[in-house]
């Protein structure tokens, strides 16, 4: 396993995650469109960029929330909100997108959309799973989980 202080993991999570989800993404796009790949890759690329920047502010405003609400753990019913308002944002951004980018009708894009999620639901799980048996989770001396 390979060991790296948590800030670079972040880093290095971050930027293999996006380049493997852009080029998955730009094959099923592909796919649902009947297009090619220089058809589908600046929306693969324009949707990742969405996703991070929503992950952010959406992040940012749930944890200001959290903290206001002196909630001191996340519940499994906080944690399925937290994702549905998550994904729920990224719809109302992505739809109109895919509606202009590919000349579709919202139910395409509405469907396009699903299956992306679908994709990605499966993906992180995955990509997550093969990350940490890569890349060892940083612990201290006593084999506790280091976050900073």
């Amino acid at each position: 396993m390979i060991m790296l202080k948590p800030v670079v993991r972040r880093i290095v999570y971050v930027c293999t995650f996006e380049i493997f989800a852009i080029a998955l993404s730009t094959v099923l796009l592909m796919l649902m469109s009947g297009g090619d790949a220089a058809g589908s890759a600046p929306i693969a690329v324009a949707v990742s960029l969405i996703a991070l920047t929503w992950n952010y502010i959406f992040n940012s405003f749930f944890e200001m929330w959290e903290r206001k609400t002196l909630r001191s753990e996340r519940t499994l019913g906080l944690r399925v909100v937290h994702a549905l308002g998550f994904e729920v944002g990224l719809f109302i951004f992505t739809i109109p997108l895919y509606m202009w980018w590919y000349s579709v009708g919202p139910w395409v894009a509405f469907k396009m959309e699903a299956a992306i999620l679908l994709f990605f639901l499966i993906f992180t799980f995955l990509f997550t799973w093969v990350f940490d048996r890569i890349f060892a989770l940083p612990c201290d001396s006593e084999g506790l989980f280091v976050q900073g």
